[in-house]
């Protein structure tokens, strides 16, 4: 996964130019055609969204906007390759014209797998978590 950190400008709702939306269009395209792209969208600033914590027994919700917004993520790309290596080559290719700012970084973190999780994660687990997943993709088939 690829992790694009918030800006000052994201924070305040700024998308991005036209430029470069294209830039990004053709990067997620030439990915696609290389059969290595799997999702990728960018988020709402924190102003619309929540933290909901755990705290003495009870939830909390505290809504947005959060500080620190170079640890606050504007967006995400998940990406399909066979090592760590061929993930950095893609970076590489990132749109210069989305570039994070100077003294920031994408971010990359591989996701967990199945295998990752040891014994605790079950044959059956594992079953309901594929059946999960296919009924979800039918669903989002569906529209």
């Amino acid at each position: 996964m690829i992790i694009v950190h918030a800006t000052p400008e994201t924070e305040q709702g700024t998308t991005g130019t036209e430029q470069q939306f294209a830039d990004m269009q053709a990067y997620n395209e030439e990915m696609l055609r290389a059969g290595v792209f799997v999702d990728g969208q960018g988020l709402h600033p924190t102003a619309k969204g929540a933290h909901v914590s755990f705290e003495n027994g009870e939830w909390v919700v505290t809504d947005g906007p959060f500080a620190e917004s170079k640890e606050l993520v504007a967006g995400f790309t998940i990406i399909d390759v066979s090592s760590r290596e061929e993930a950095i080559e893609w970076l590489r290719k990132w749109p210069v014209s989305c570039a994070p700012a100077p003294g920031q970084a994408l971010e990359l973190r591989q996701v967990l797998a199945a295998e990752d999780f040891g014994d605790a994660y079950t044959p059956e687990l594992r079953e309901r978590e594929e059946q999960m997943r296919a009924d979800a993709a039918r669903a989002a088939a569906r529209g």
